[in-house]
């Protein structure tokens, strides 16, 4: 009788879990398909902001790859991107912040990309620009780009934590506003060829708290291209702020890909 307990117990806690839950759990039992990640930054940073992302993932035993884009024009970005994607030993995760997501949207139709994930990141369709992306919804007048002569752009200096990183420390928003890297902003203006989301599996990190896209916009981008969506409370710098939850996107994207292909 009492060796019946425990089953009892197990049967019955079963019993109690959502079927949303209980495919959770088997997710995470799950062996992982994809041991490969390559992150990609997005504009005014650079590759050095995924480090908490990555020290996670490779705690997990991913072998994780970050590509650094120059900015110079998404075509410039996609080829830095399939540099780095050419070099992986089987299938990744392909993940974009931002800007990087127009650059995984791109490039991630090589062969290499088992999956996408967005990191409150923008997800044009082919024959559109990264600036109609915007059209429709609201404006963002905590984030502020300054555009030099030469059209590379800036966010502002005295805006910069209160539009990218207002939930880090003083010191660390100091550091990424004056490390910035610039964008080419004729680069929102470049016509996609390909849309990697149509015949790859997505997911999508949503900051909540991100000033440099109106809300709906990246839930709207995000349900257009049928990802499966995380939100946090975050500012843009997310990939700094939240590293657990997108480190747990990743790890769930990388168990997932496999069968959401199928």
């Amino acid at each position: 009788m009492f060796k019946l307990i425990p089953v009892l117990l197990a049967a019955a806690l079963a019993a109690t879990l959502s079927p949303a839950a209980q495919a959770d759990d088997a997710v995470h039992g799950a062996p992982v398909a994809v041991k490969n990640v390559v992150l990609v930054h997005g504009a005014f940073a650079d590759g050095a902001g995924w480090r908490p992302v990555y020290d996670d993932l490779t705690a997990r035993g991913y072998r994780v790859s970050i590509v650094q884009n120059p900015l110079t024009s998404l075509a410039d970005d996609v080829q830095a991107t399939r540099r780095v994607l050419d070099r992986q030993d089987g299938p990744a995760i392909l993940v974009g912040h931002s800007w990087g997501g127009t650059v995984i949207t791109e490039a991630g139709v090589h062969d290499k990309v088992a999956g996408l994930v967005y990191v409150s990141a923008l997800a044009p369709d082919a024959g559109e620009t990264t600036a109609q992306q915007y059209t429709g919804f609201a404006p963002t007048p905590e984030f502020v780009i300054d555009t030099s002569s030469d059209g590379f752009g800036f966010i502002r200096a005295d805006k910069f934590k209160a539009g990218f990183a207002h939930d880090t420390t003083d010191a660390d928003a100091a550091f990424l506003r004056d490390s910035q890297v610039p964008i080419n902003m004729s680069a929102f203006g470049t016509v996609l060829t390909n849309a990697a989301w149509r015949s790859k599996p997505s997911w999508a990190v949503i900051a909540t708290e991100d000033k440099a896209f109106d809300q709906a916009m990246l839930i709207h981008m995000a349900e257009r291209i049928n990802a499966r969506i995380t939100k946090v409370s975050a500012s843009h710098a997310v990939f700094m702020t939240q590293p657990k939850v997108v480190a747990d996107t990743i790890d769930r994207a990388a168990r997932q890909a496999d069968q959401a292909a199928e």
